[in-house]
């Protein structure tokens, strides 16, 4: 059976007839489009600073815009009657998206190796009470890929007299003198955060003083911790009112989630079913004790249930825990019990560990409806009992089998940024979000770190 739908022109010729006489070679035809896609990439903003090297904006500008040129160009082969071949539009679109998907992603990542080194960033000024500095320059900090260099800081005038640094920051100047400062330290960026010293008329004023070179003012609210798809800007009045929608933890959203987690996770106990009863046999031939290893967790609005996961320790090791607690840990918090070198895990443990294959049987707790594939870290009891007041928002969604914390170090990260990273997810999860983080789940198992 021919496929005359991926035939270009008559006769497979690649060449597109006309509607009077004569052709246009298809190679023309592909450099038009081209052409007019990069010049509308480019209009619309694409490749503007603000877009580059961070956020979901930049993708979502290039997927929007290819699903738009390629129904432009169904319509014009249609009113113009254009004898274009079908399977060349279903073709040229969707892989030229993809082709540029890739591009971006490539050069976001050699970008964001050249701003760790302090490259292709903006250096940047901070104003505002002490307080607000130290905050905003802390978390800056936290993300030197998104391309901003705190220079120096501008305090009030009197505060400005007695503080030589805050955090490490040269105090350079005040309010009053701050046009001068980013001059003196080769600042292109002034980054104004929360003080009661700052009022309106100072704000338009600094920024009227920028206006006359090449400088850029940014306004820092006090709300951190929220991404981009939550907030909304609207002009009312000369207000830039910033609208921030409130997290949704039911309905839709819920369901579609549900439903992604059911259909995944019997996707992948399909694919790894003979691997998981492999590791069931190793598990049972190589230590004493049962396969499975069940432990009572905190999960969705705080109930308790049971967590399966392949048995890595001696039978009876939480019985050793109390031997354990004068001894040296990961992470110095009392919260959390972590050991590099724990001497209750089995060879066959390490490696189960290393590689996480002992969270597989979570696939059951998930089919089950206990956890999701995506969420918080599934907590013990006995670590909720010393939560903070705050800290009990992650039990607004289901435990997860990974999430923030795994992609970003597991076992290496501190308690604190465990606990910011799960309460960042909670605040502003989403699908999309979901399938990053286990595309970005699979990069760290494999390479491993943090899992001991």
């Amino acid at each position: 059976m021919q496929l005359t739908w991926l035939s270009f022109g008559h006769d497979a010729e690649y060449r597109l007839p006309l509607a009077g006489e004569g052709y246009i070679d298809y190679g023309v035809v592909s450099g038009l489009i081209v052409v007019v896609w990069m010049a509308t990439l480019w209009l619309t903003g694409s490749r503007h600073p603000r877009v580059l090297g961070s956020g979901w904006l930049e993708y979502r500008i290039i997927a929007d815009w290819g699903i738009r040129l390629f129904a432009a160009a169904a319509t014009l082969s249609f009113l113009l009657k254009l004898d274009l071949a079908r399977g060349y539009l279903l073709l040229i679109f969707p892989f030229g998206t993809l082709a540029l998907l890739l591009g971006r992603w490539l050069w976001r990542r050699w970008l964001h190796r050249q701003r760790r080194t302090g490259r292709y960033s903006r250096r940047v000024l901070l104003m505002g009470s002490p307080a607000s500095v130290e905050h905003i320059a802390g978390e800056l900090s936290r993300q030197p890929w998104a391309g901003y260099q705190v220079a120096g800081a501008c305090l009030r005038h009197d505060l400005a007299n007695l503080n030589s640094e805050i955090a490490g920051i040269p105090v350079v100047g005040d309010f009053k003198t701050a046009r001068g400062a980013m001059q003196e330290i080769g600042a292109d960026t002034a980054i104004v955060t929360s003080s009661d010293d700052l009022d309106p008329l100072r704000v338009k004023e600094l920024s009227w003083d920028l206006e006359q070179g090449k400088y850029s003012l940014i306004v820092a609210p006090s709300l951190t911790d929220v991404s981009g798809p939550r907030i909304h800007s609207r002009p009312v009045s000369g207000l830039p009112l910033l609208h921030v929608e409130t997290p949704q933890y039911s309905g839709l959203r819920m369901v579609v989630k549900r439903c992604f987690d059911v259909v995944v996770t019997l996707g992948i106990l399909a694919m790894l079913v003979l691997p998981m009863l492999v590791i069931a046999v190793l598990v049972k031939l190589t230590s004493p004790g049962p396969v499975l290893f069940k432990q009572d967790r905190v999960g969705l609005k705080g109930e308790p249930f049971r967590m399966l996961k392949f048995r890595s320790m001696r039978d009876g090791a939480d019985r050793m825990l109390g031997q354990l607690e004068q001894s040296d840990k990961i992470d110095g918090s009392s919260v959390l019990f972590k050991m590099k070198e724990d001497p209750r895990v089995t060879r066959v443990g390490k490696v189960l560990r290393r590689c996480s294959l002992d969270e597989l049987p979570q696939l059951f707790n998930v089919l089950g409806g206990s956890m999701s594939l995506v969420g918080p870290r599934p907590s013990l009891q006995r670590e909720v009992e010393q939560y903070d007041r705050h800290v009990h928002r992650r039990f607004l969604v289901k435990p997860g089998i990974t999430g923030l914390w795994q992609v970003s170090g597991r076992s290496d990260l501190p308690w604190e940024e465990s606990v910011r990273l799960d309460l960042y997810y909670v605040e502003n999860w989403s699908l999309t979000a979901d399938l990053a983080i286990l595309w970005r789940t699979a990069r760290a198992v494999v390479k491993g770190s943090g899992a001991y």
